[in-house]
């Protein structure tokens, strides 16, 4: 078992299923069991009915704890149960009850965030002191009372909690790897940034540095040679539209990229995320498919580590397609191609198709470019 922690802002599919989980397999249990105990102890229904308040507020808890906000019903929960035990030992003569009190205190006493041994110490003299008031009432037998009423609740409830402090550690620990995932997730984010920012100095920052230069050049000419200084300010036109073209073509995704690289740099992003990666490669790719094909294979690598909480991503490349599937579609309508929707009115302009599909917690991007088009682009 294992709380759901949640973490403000994020949504997390893995705690939402643990959470479900425990719901489904435990609580049916813990009613079962509370169900068992109101039977078998209550002579009454006046007695049930108080039995049975306790084990509302044991089940109460437990929902909360697997929702990771028990301390927001622990005070009501831990009143309820610690009233119902001693109503059970005195006056109902049973002594089963008290796993209510130690299931609730098991939920709530790890979470708390400092005081947790006094706690524990204080919950077992209490569990202890009240069964041991079964002596106050007469013709009992001693050693049945300490073993019924104190050994076994006492024990019980020492061991229930002791066992939930190590379950609370292992999932924290847990929690604690899925952000240092989502941590690099982000981090890959920001290095692909990081890398198109450095894309956008290699172009503009070579050819200010030249236009500087020229212009310069063509002020001190400028009386002296006419003619040169007009052929100076001519190459600045020229280098000005360039780096104007480049910069629009790396804004829209379509700078020439290397489908090799943009392989080895998706699987290393992937892998870092703690992301599984298989690449197959049905045949090698036509050289004029490569450029397009890696500009779709950059933008849904970097759409699967931000938007997707995938664990598997296959990537199946043949002659002029590209297909990637990963595991983390949300349960959702298909998102927005947000930054795909650029390369999908390029690959349709290229007689291709960009398609997206989700489907039973799968989504996969494909694109599929036509024959003529890398036929053309071979034959220069």
């Amino acid at each position: 078992m294992s709380p759901a922690h949640a973490v403000p802002g994020q949504t997390e599919p893995a705690r939402g299923q643990l959470r479900r989980l425990n719901l489904t397999i435990f609580l049916p249990l813990l009613a079962v069991a509370g169900a068992v105990v109101v039977a078998t102890d209550a002579r009454s229904w006046w007695q049930a009915v108080v039995l049975s308040a306790g084990v509302l507020a044991a089940l109460l808890a437990f929902v909360r704890w697997a929702a990771g906000d028990v301390l927001r019903v622990a005070l009501p929960c831990l009143v309820i149960t610690a009233a119902v035990w001693p109503y059970s030992v005195l006056v109902v003569h049973g002594s089963a009850v008290f796993f209510c009190l130690a299931v609730v205190g098991s939920f709530v006493i790890p979470q708390l965030s400092r005081g947790r041994g006094v706690a524990v110490l204080a919950l077992a003299a209490y569990v202890a002191a009240v069964g041991t008031a079964r002596l106050l009432l007469p013709y009992e037998d001693v050693s049945d009372v300490l073993f019924q009423y104190v050994l076994v609740p006492t024990g019980f409830t020492v061991v229930v909690i002791g066992l939930m402090f190590p379950n609370k550690r292992f999932y924290d620990v847990v929690a604690e790897l899925e952000e240092a995932r989502e941590r690099e997730a982000e981090l890959a984010v920001i290095r692909e940034r990081v890398r198109f920012a450095g894309d956008l100095h290699d172009i503009q920052g070579h050819t200010l540095h030249v236009v500087k230069l020229k212009t310069a050049l063509a002020q001190k000419l400028v009386d002296s040679d006419t003619e040169r200084a007009k052929q100076e300010l001519r190459e600045i036109h020229e280098l000005v539209r360039d780096t104007i073209t480049q910069t629009k073509e790396l804004a829209h995704a379509q700078r020439r990229l290397n489908l090799s690289a943009e392989l080895e740099n998706a699987r290393n992003l992937f892998e870092a995320a703690g992301i599984q990666v298989r690449i197959n490669r049905e045949a090698d790719v036509a050289q004029g498919a490569s450029e397009l094909l890696g500009q779709v294979l950059r933008e849904t690598t970097t759409n699967i580590l931000r938007h997707a909480q995938a664990t598997r991503v296959r990537i199946t490349l043949s002659e002029r397609s590209i297909t990637i599937v990963n595991d983390g579609a949300q349960q959702a309508p298909p998102p927005e191609l947000g930054g795909l929707a650029a390369l999908r009115q390029r690959v349709t302009a290229e007689g291709g198709e960009l398609t997206v599909e989700q489907d039973n917690g799968q989504f996969q991007t494909a694109a599929v470019l036509p024959h003529r088009r890398s036929q053309a682009q071979e034959s220069r």
